[in-house]
C-alpha cells in the first residue's frame, strides 16, 4: 500500500484542534442497502397566487437549522448482556454452595463477579476476586479478570485497572485483546493518550496483532485530545497492517472532522466509508451535509448526497431536509425543488422536510413557491406546527406583507400555537408604523386573551417599547389589554 502524503485535502489526512466522540469497545453487526433513484421535473412558479397565502384558514416548519441528535455509537453497537442477579442474594447463594456439598466453580464464581460489577459494587468485587485462590480456592480466569477489568475502567479507576492487569502473569494469565482494549479505553477516557500510545506500542512488541475496535479506541483518544492528524496516522497504520477500519472507525473521525469545522475531510472520509460498504448513520451523514453548507458549499453537499444514493443509501428525511433548506438559503431554489420532487416520488417526505422546503423558500422570499408547497403538505395530511406558521410569517414580513402576516399570527394562535419571542419582535417592528396601530393593538389583545403565559416580560417589553406612546388612542387600548 502506499504511503500516504501529510498535506491537506485527499487522499492525505491531516487534521488539527479539538474533538470528542463516543467508541464502543464492540464490533459492528452487517447494515442494511437499497432504494431506487429517478428523474424528475420541475414546474416554475406561476400564477395565479397559490391558495395557502389567500385565504384566511390555513390548514409544517423547520427550526433554521436541524440539528441532528447524534447517536452515541456505544449504545448502538454494545452487546446485550442478560441482566444479571442483584449481587447480595448472589453472593449468599455463592457462599452457600458448600453447606450443599458443591464446590463453588471458576464459572459460578465469575456470574457473581459480574453480578457485583453489574450493580457497581467493585470494593466487594475486587475483594472477592483477591481472596478467591486463598479464601475459595478458586483460582480467577481470563474471563474474571476481563469483568473486574470492565467494572474498574467504568467508575475511571485507570490505577487499579493497571494493578490487574500487572498481576495476570503471576495468575498464569495471559491478557488478550479485550483485556488491552479496554485498558487502552481507559488511558483514553482519562486523557492520557501518551500512556495509551505506550501501551499500544508495548502490545505491538510483543508479537500481538491489534484488532480494530483496539485500533478505533486510540484513535478516538486521539480525536477526543484534539490531535485529528495524528487520529489519521493511526488509521495509515492500521491499514498497512491489514486491519480495515469499520463503520465505528470512520463514523468517529468523520464526527470529529464535522465538530472541528474541516468539511472538506468530513466529505472525503464519508466516501471512502461508502466505498468501503458501509452505510453512514443517519445524523452523521446529516452532520456532514450540514457543516459543507455553512462553509458554502452547499453544491459539493449535493454531490455527496448523489453519491450516497449511487452507494444505495436509502433515501432519509433527516439528510435531504438538512440540504433542502441551506440549498435554498444559498439561492439554489430550484435544485431544493428538485431534490424534494425526487424524494416525494419514491418516499413519503415528512413534515420537517416540508418545513426545510417552506422555510428555505420563505427565507429566499419565494412565497408563491412556499404556498405552493403548503398546498401540497396539507393535501397529503400533514397539519401545520408552529414552526410552519413562524416560517410563513417571518416570509410576509421580510417581503413587505406585515397584515397578511398579521392574519397567519392570529390564526396560528387561534390553533392554540404560542410564537416565540423573536416572532414577536419580528411582527411588532414589521408593525410598528402608526397606520399599523389597529393591527397591531389586536395582537396584543388576542395575545391577553391566550392567557397569562402568553406573552414573558421580554414581550411585553418589546410591545411597551415599540407601541406604547402618550396619545388617549394607545392609553385606552393599553388599558383593555391588562383589563383583560
Amino acid at each position: 500500500m502506499a504511503a500516504r502524503r501529510w498535506a491537506w485535502g485527499p487522499p492525505a489526512r491531516a487534521f488539527s484542534t479539538t474533538a470528542k466522540a463516543t467508541v464502543p469497545l464492540a464490533h459492528l453487526a452487517e447494515l442494511p442497502a437499497s432504494l431506487p433513484t429517478s428523474r424528475y421535473t420541475v414546474t416554475p412558479p406561476v400564477q395565479p397566487w397559490p391558495r395557502r397565502l389567500t385565504a384566511r384558514s390555513l390548514p409544517p416548519l423547520l427550526p433554521p437549522l436541524p440539528t441532528p441528535n447524534l447517536p452515541a455509537l456505544a449504545d448502538r453497537h454494545a452487546l446485550p448482556h442478560p441482566p444479571p442477579l442483584p449481587p447480595l442474594p448472589s453472593l449468599r447463594l455463592f457462599l452457600s454452595l458448600p453447606s450443599f456439598n458443591s464446590h463453588p466453580s471458576v464459572r459460578s464464581f465469575n456470574a457473581l463477579l459480574h453480578s457485583l460489577v453489574s450493580a457497581r459494587r467493585l470494593r466487594l468485587a475486587a475483594a472477592l476476586f483477591r481472596a478467591a485462590p486463598t479464601k475459595l480456592y478458586i483460582t480467577p480466569n481470563l474471563v474474571s479478570c476481563n469483568i473486574l477489568l470492565k467494572g474498574l475502567v467504568g467508575i475511571g479507576d485507570l490505577d487499579a485497572a493497571l494493578k490487574v492487569l500487572d498481576e495476570m502473569p503471576g495468575l498464569g494469565i495471559t491478557p488478550d485483546v479485550v483485556t488491552y482494549t479496554t485498558v487502552l479505553s481507559a488511558y483514553c477516557g482519562k486523557g492520557d493518550i501518551e500512556g495509551a500510545q505506550k501501551l499500544f506500542d508495548d502490545i505491538i512488541a510483543s508479537g500481538r496483532r491489534p484488532d480494530v475496535t483496539m485500533y478505533t479506541v486510540l484513535i478516538d483518544g486521539y480525536c477526543q485530545c484534539g490531535k485529528l492528524q495524528d487520529a489519521a496516522r493511526i488509521m495509515d497504520e492500521m491499514e498497512a497492517a491489514r486491519v480495515q477500519p469499520n463503520e465505528v472507525t470512520y463514523s468517529v473521525v468523520i464526527e470529529a472532522c464535522c465538530k472541528e469545522g474541516k468539511p472538506i475531510e468530513a466529505r472525503d472520509f464519508m466516501r471512502e466509508m461508502l466505498g468501503a460498504g458501509y452505510v453512514p448513520d443517519t445524523a452523521l451523514g446529516a452532520k456532514v451535509v450540514d457543516v459543507l453548507c455553512q462553509d458554502g458549499k452547499s453544491e459539493e453537499a449535493n454531490q455527496l448526497w448523489r453519491w450516497m444514493e449511487k452507494k444505495n443509501v436509502p433515501p432519509d428525511n433527516m439528510v435531504t431536509s438538512t440540504l433542502i433548506y441551506w440549498l435554498c438559503r444559498n439561492g439554489m431554489v430550484r435544485k431544493a425543488r428538485k431534490l424534494f420532487d425526487e424524494l416525494e416520488r419514491g418516499f413519503k417526505p415528512s413534515l420537517l422536510t416540508y418545513n426545510s422546503l417552506i422555510s428555505g423558500l420563505c427565507e429566499n422570499e419565494e412565497l408563491q413557491e412556499a404556498g405552493r408547497v403548503w398546498d401540497d403538505m396539507v393535501e397529503r395530511g400533514y397539519e401545520p406546527n408552529a414552526l410552519t406558521y413562524e416560517a410563513l410569517i417571518k416570509g410576509l414580513c421580510k417581503t413587505g406583507k406585515p397584515n397578511e402576516g398579521a392574519t397567519v399570527f392570529e390564526e396560528m394562535v387561534s390553533r392554540g400555537f404560542s410564537p416565540s419571542r423573536l416572532l414577536f419582535q419580528v411582527l411588532v417592528d414589521s408593525l410598528s408604523e402608526p397606520r399599523h396601530e389597529d393591527t397591531i393593538i389586536k395582537i396584543l389583545e388576542n395575545a391577553a386573551l391566550r392567557g397569562r403565559d402568553f406573552l414573558d416580560g421580554n414581550s411585553w417589553e418589546i410591545f411597551i417599547r415599540k407601541v406604547v406612546d402618550t396619545t388617549d388612542t394607545s392609553k385606552k387600548h393599553l388599558d383593555l389589554v391588562l383589563d383583560m
